[in-house]
């Protein structure tokens, strides 16, 4: 299960009402992603929620796929933007804080953990086949994101 099924609205009951529409809690559930990239009724939240769902929708949803919102990017874009905290010095709680001030989102920080750990066991198969290849380039690039994220 990827990390973005385990992202979760804050305040999620609070959001519906102010919607006046059943809301997913998951933040990259498909209805979601529906009415975040339709933006229909976000006119109806409260300054503070709609300041942080319009950051969210162009941090994350702005691409020009397709298939927007369901190409994958925006998933790619929070996995991205979780490692660059980790790789900023900050800790599974800390990430978890971040999210919440940033987007009105959360997580159970095990499961932040569980997706760094991870993602630093991909990055050590990255580096020894690399080795294996006889990629130099490949396997420091592998070593220097494994470092970032090991901290």
């Amino acid at each position: 299960m990827a990390i973005t099924d385990k992202i979760y609205l804050k305040n999620h009951r609070q959001l519906a009402s102010q919607l006046d529409t059943n809301l997913p809690k998951g933040a990259f559930k498909g209805a979601t992603l529906d009415l975040l990239f339709q933006g229909e009724g976000l006119e109806k939240l409260d300054d503070a929620s709609q300041q942080r769902v319009l950051d969210f929708t162009q941090d994350f949803l702005d691409c020009d796929c397709q298939d927007n919102p369901y190409c994958g990017c925006a998933e790619r874009k929070f996995m991205r933007y979780l490692l660059e905290l980790r790789a900023d010095g900050l800790g599974p709680e800390a990430i978890v804080d971040v999210m919440t001030d940033d987007y009105m989102l959360y997580a159970y920080p095990g499961d932040v953990l569980s997706f760094l750990d991870d993602s630093v066991r991909t990055l050590e198969a990255i580096e020894s086949l690399a080795s294996v290849e006889g990629s130099g380039e490949a396997e420091r690039q592998a070593a220097r994101r494994k470092q970032e994220l090991s901290g």
